[in-house]
């Protein structure tokens, strides 16, 4: 299912923002270059926003505990359990458009 979270403009080049999608808290942030990508809100280590984080291409560093993340992937760049990623894309009226799959099937 894909979820309308809002305009791009609603989040400034070179940040994230945290959005509630059901039960689902996920992180969208727009790199410098206009790329979009969606990751879950938490991070894994320790529970830190990371909408609030530091991106830089396609690093993510948590503002927590400096743990680095690939956001296009989820990998985990210093080692630890990686992000879970979503596919997410910008619609031709410039809103942030996120799937979710859903459970059950």
């Amino acid at each position: 299912m894909e979820i309308t979270l809002g305009p791009i403009s609603a989040i400034p080049p070179g940040e994230g923002r945290a959005f509630a999608v059901g039960e689902e808290r996920i992180a969208v942030f727009v790199a410098r270059d206009g790329r979009v990508f969606a990751t879950q809100a938490a991070c894994p280590h320790r529970g830190g926003p990371l909408a609030d984080g530091l991106l830089g291409g396609c690093t993510l560093i948590c503002p927590l505990h400096t743990q680095k993340f690939n956001v296009e992937t989820g990998e985990a760049l210093n080692g630890g359990q990686g992000l879970r990623t979503y596919p997410v894309r910008v619609s031709a009226t410039d809103q942030i458009l996120v799937r979710i799959e859903e459970d059950g099937g």
